[in-house]
C-alpha cells in the first residue's frame, strides 16, 4: 500500500509555459540565395543583350522589327529572372540545412523578396545617378545658351531705337476709329485683340462682333455681310479644331491609362511567377530526412 502511494507521489509534473523552439530561419542562406539569384539573372540578361545586338544588321537590312525585338527581350528578361530565382531558392534551401518543406518554402519566399528589394535599390541608385548626370549636363547647356543669348542681345541692343519701338506701338494701337481710315497694322492689332478676347471669353459681345466684322471688311475689301460670314466660318473652324484636339487628348489619356494598366498587370504577373520559381527551387533543394538518416547510420 505504501509502495502504491509512493508511485503516485513520484509522478513528474509538466513545466509551466510553452516550450522554447529553436530559430528555423537562416538569414545567411537567404542572403546567399538572393545574391545568387541577382547574379544569375544579370548574367543571363547580359547574354540576351549580346544575342539581341548580334541580330542587328544595318548594312544587309535584315534587322528584326522593334516589336519583335521588344517581345523577345521581355520574354528573355522574364525567363532569366525566373531561372535566377529558382537557383537562388534552391541554394537557400540547401544551405539552410532544413528537411522541412514548409521551412524551405518560406526560405524561397524570403529569397524572392530580398532579391527584388536589393534589385530595386540598385536600380533606383542607377537611375538617380543617371538623372543627376543628365541634370548637370542640361544645366551646363542651358547656362551656355543663356550666356550666348545675353551676349547677342547686348550686341544687338545698340541697333535698336527704343523711341522707334514706342512710336511704332503707338501708331499700331491708336488711330482713327473708322476701319477704312486705319492702317493695316492698326487693323491687324485690333483684330488680334478681338480674336484673343473671343478665345478667352468663349464668345464676343454684339458691339465687339460688329467691330470685328467692320475691321475684316475693311482689311479684305469686302462687304460687312461677307466679312460676318468669313468670321463665322473661322469661328466654326476654330471650334472644330478645338473639339478634335480635345478628342485626341482624351484618346491619348485613355491609351496611356490602358498601357499603364497592362504594364501594372504584367509586372504583378512577373512578381508572382518569380515567387513561384523561388519557392519551387527551394522545395526542390530541401534535404531528404530519410536519406540523411541512412547516411548517418552508414557512417
Amino acid at each position: 500500500m505504501s509502495g502504491y502511494t509512493q508511485s503516485q507521489s513520484s509522478t513528474p509534473s509538466m513545466p509551466e509555459g510553452a516550450p522554447v523552439l529553436r530559430h528555423r530561419i537562416s538569414w545567411g542562406a537567404i542572403l546567399a540565395g538572393a545574391l545568387i539569384a541577382i547574379a544569375v539573372g544579370a548574367a543571363l540578361n547580359i547574354l540576351g543583350l549580346a544575342i539581341g545586338v548580334t541580330t542587328v544588321d544595318v548594312q544587309a537590312g535584315d534587322t528584326p522589327s522593334a516589336g519583335n525585338l521588344g517581345i523577345a527581350g521581355a520574354v528573355w528578361l522574364l525567363v532569366s529572372n525566373l531561372l535566377g530565382l529558382a537557383l537562388g531558392g534552391y541554394a537557400a534551401a540547401r544551405l539552410s540545412g532544413t528537411a522541412d518543406r514548409s521551412d524551405a518554402t518560406l526560405h524561397g519566399a524570403a529569397v524572392w523578396a530580398t532579391a527584388y528589394l536589393v534589385s530595386a535599390v540598385l536600380l533606383g541608385s542607377a537611375i538617380s545617378g543617371a538623372a543627376s548626370t543628365a541634370g548637370s549636363a542640361l544645366s551646363s547647356v542651358v547656362g551656355g545658351v543663356s550666356r550666348g543669348a545675353s551676349q547677342a542681345v547686348q550686341a544687338a541692343a545698340p541697333a535698336v531705337d527704343p523711341e522707334a519701338l514706342v512710336e511704332r506701338a503707338r501708331v499700331a494701337l491708336s488711330g482713327p476709329s473708322d476701319p477704312a481710315r486705319m492702317t493695316t497694322e492698326q487693323r491687324g492689332a485690333e483684330i488680334a485683340q478681338l480674336i484673343g478676347k473671343r478665345a478667352v471669353n468663349g464668345n464676343l459681345s454684339g458691339d465687339d462682333r460688329t467691330r470685328l466684322n467692320r475691321l475684316v471688311a475693311a482689311e479684305a475689301g469686302i462687304s460687312e455681310q461677307d466679312a460676318a460670314g468669313r468670321v463665322q466660318a473661322y469661328e466654326a473652324e476654330a471650334q472644330r479644331t478645338a473639339q478634335e484636339a480635345a478628342n485626341r487628348a482624351r484618346q491619348a489619356a485613355d491609351a496611356a491609362a490602358r498601357g499603364a494598366s497592362i504594364a501594372a498587370f504584367a509586372i504583378f504577373g512577373a512578381l508572382v511567377l518569380g515567387a513561384l520559381a523561388a519557392i519551387i527551387g527551394a522545395r526542390t533543394g530541401t534535404r531528404d530526412l530519410i536519406h540523411l538518416n541512412s547516411r548517418r547510420a552508414a557512417v
